[in-house]
């Protein structure tokens, strides 16, 4: 499309837009092929579309979507409540491409109570309305299975697949199985369970199904009551048992509060390309439902915008008539006869915690599952939330990380770890023997590594790190900005790690004066700091231990110049000791050595200067 052709395009939309009415109604925006490509509400139409056209507009993905737009159209409707009704059936219809995409719980197993004389109870992933009653989905199939083994047990109800009628009871068709001899039926097959009986069951099961558990309990003491007065205390028993059935099953459920009933309650975690939203559902103070929807974004949709979708397509898939929904955040959402909750305190924050919970959770699981698929997902993640910790200015692809050590000055060592997508980089570590400082001082070794280690990339031209992190706290973070930056002229982002009393690294200090930065110290990317700290420490001690055992080895034979490993073992396999070589004459070392090797070893002996 040439500029010209450009220009035409958004004069005749903006001239659509002008002629818009300022009321509620839902708009869809088509490209060059006729096609819905986006569906909005808006409860003033000509401004929410109007909005789309501004020079101002600086968002990537809506100015993409303005270049795809060639019509427009809209419906206006009475209430924004009909607005966001329309709005969803119209997704739902067109799939358009830069609506969000919904991801939602199909493969989910519900609970299917049939529609035949003798209902029979079980799940299914397969839904057939008339084949019968569905509860669910199920999102949490641990739950679903105690829903079935209390119903189980308490309802008996039949899991034969034989078409059974009362006529047919009634003529003798039927044969009992194994479940009625191992008391899981009833036996309605042939009699030994009445229809009214059967059906009466029935009813409990569907009751505890909509999670009305309590009703249930309060008719069975009342039963309970009315056997024992009437001195019937068999039949009193047999109520009571399936009465402590159900409330060990409620003991185990989530209650929040008995005077909260038939509510809803939203939460959303989101990211920038996707977005979590968990459902929770409250039926007689107990939670009988949680679900969470994950939605891919296609604009750069606000957590408000994605919630009030969710809330109208879960209400719509659930067929939820709570008059109450509790949401994190304020929200424009006109549903006539709802009240919209944000909780502060009390039982109903409980709820929406634990549904934040729900909703953190499922995305973290998400995110682990793509990481473990793909590796390198985890580690762009990790350089990512550096970056936008420490407002570094490129992503920390390269980090070092610098250690001394030493005893009392002697042996000083220092050493270089390098990671690269936060994974060690062991080709690029390096060792350094302390060259120009005398004595146990580390701000000066640390000086006199740093410079050599920046000096000679720069010399080879070879790639500077992106991060540099010092094992130590303000001290050596300064000592290495002299160097870095006032004496080599680099700029190089230093951060430091910093350890309590107790010798544990408690926090990441970073900028000049540095500071704290807020970071969990159970945090993930904690964790992976902590572990660069930890092996660039493994590696400067194992350095160090090598080069100290190394000079406990050493002995005076090796001070001799011509005397090589093979003549130093077979003197002290023969003479047992350097004492013992220094006594002996020049006859008894040629003897093991040869004339030659004996005549320098007995000079460096008995030279004037040599001790006795």
């Amino acid at each position: 499309m040439t500029k010209e052709e450009n220009e035409k395009r958004l004069a005749r939309l903006k001239a659509i837009v002008s002629s818009m009415p300022e009321k509620p109604g839902s708009y869809q925006y088509y490209d060059e092929q006729g096609t819905i490509i986006y569906v909005g509400k808006a409860k003033n139409l000509k401004s929410r579309v109007s909005s789309y056209f501004h020079t101002e507009v600086d968002r990537f993905k809506t100015k993409v979507l303005v270049s795809k737009i060639h019509d427009i159209s809209y419906t206006v409707v009475n209430t924004e409540e009909d607005a966001l009704l329309l709005e969803n059936s119209l997704i739902k219809k067109y799939n358009p491409r830069y609506n969000v995409l919904l991801k939602d719980g199909k493969t989910y197993p519900s609970i299917c109570v049939t529609n035949e004389p003798f209902p029979r109870i079980f799940k299914t992933r397969t839904i057939n309305r008339r084949w019968g009653t569905y509860y669910g989905p199920y999102s949490h199939l641990g739950s679903m299975y105690a829903v079935l083994e209390l119903i189980k047990k308490l309802c008996r109800p039949r899991s034969c697949r034989q078409p059974m009628t009362v006529e047919g009871i009634r003529e003798g068709r039927y044969n009992v199985c194994l479940e009625y001899h191992i008391k899981n039926c009833g036996g309605p097959c042939i009699g030994r369970q009445s229809y009214e009986e059967y059906q009466k069951n029935m009813a409990q099961a569907r009751e505890i199904l909509r999670g009305n558990t309590r009703g249930i309990l309060r008719d069975m003491r009342a039963e309970m009551e009315r056997l024992a007065g009437e001195l019937r205390f068999e039949e009193a028993e047999a109520v009571k048992q399936k009465y402590m059935l159900i409330d060990s099953f409620c003991s185990k459920s989530e209650v929040v509060s008995h005077i909260i009933n038939n509510v809803d309650v939203f939460s959303i975690a989101s990211d920038e390309k996707t977005a979590f939203i968990n459902y929770i559902h409250v039926a007689a103070g107990s939670i009988n439902q949680s679900f969470t929807f994950e939605y891919r974004k296609r604009l750069d949709e606000t957590d408000e915008e994605l919630l009030s979708l969710g809330i109208i397509e879960m209400r719509e898939r659930f067929h939820s008539t709570s008059r109450e929904i509790i949401v994190p955040f304020e929200m424009d959402l006109p549903l006539e006869g709802v009240t919209l909750t944000v909780p502060q305190r009390g039982d109903r924050k409980t709820l929406l915690d634990l549904s934040v919970m729900n909703g953190r959770q499922y995305r973290f699981d998400r995110l682990k599952q793509a990481e473990k698929l793909n590796p390198e997902q985890k580690s762009v993640r990790l350089m990512k939330e550096i970056q936008d910790m420490l407002r570094l200015p490129k992503m920390p692809y390269q980090i070092e990380c610098f250690d001394n050590s030493n005893i009392s000055g002697t042996d000083a060592v220092a050493a270089c770890v390098v990671f690269k997508k936060m994974r060690p980089s062991k080709k690029d570590y390096r060792k350094y023997n302390i060259k120009t400082v005398t004595g146990p001082d580390d701000y000066a070794s640390m000086k006199e590594v740093v410079r050599r280690r920046y000096t000679r990339l720069m010399e080879e031209q070879q790639p500077l790190p992106d991060l540099i992190i010092t094992d130590g706290g303000r001290g050596q973070m300064e000592v290495v900005r002299e160097v870095v930056e006032d004496e080599l002229g680099l700029q190089i982002p230093i951060a430091g790690l910093a350890k309590d009393d107790r010798h544990r690294t408690n926090e990441l200090l970073y900028g000049f004066p540095p500071v704290v930065v807020g970071m969990k110290t159970d945090s993930e990317l904690f964790r992976l700091l902590t572990q660069i700290q930890d092996e660039v420490h493994r590696f400067a001690i194992t350095f160090h231990r090598d080069k100290r055992s190394k000079h406990a080895l050493h002995s005076e034979l090796d001070d001799i110049r011509g005397i090589g490993p093979k003549t130093k073992e077979a003197l002290l396999k023969r003479l047992k000791s350097v004492k013992q070589i220094r006594e002996a004459d020049i006859r008894t070392l040629a003897e093991i050595t040869g004339e030659a090797k004996a005549r320098l070893i007995y000079d460096h002996f008995h030279a004037p200067d040599s001790n006795p």
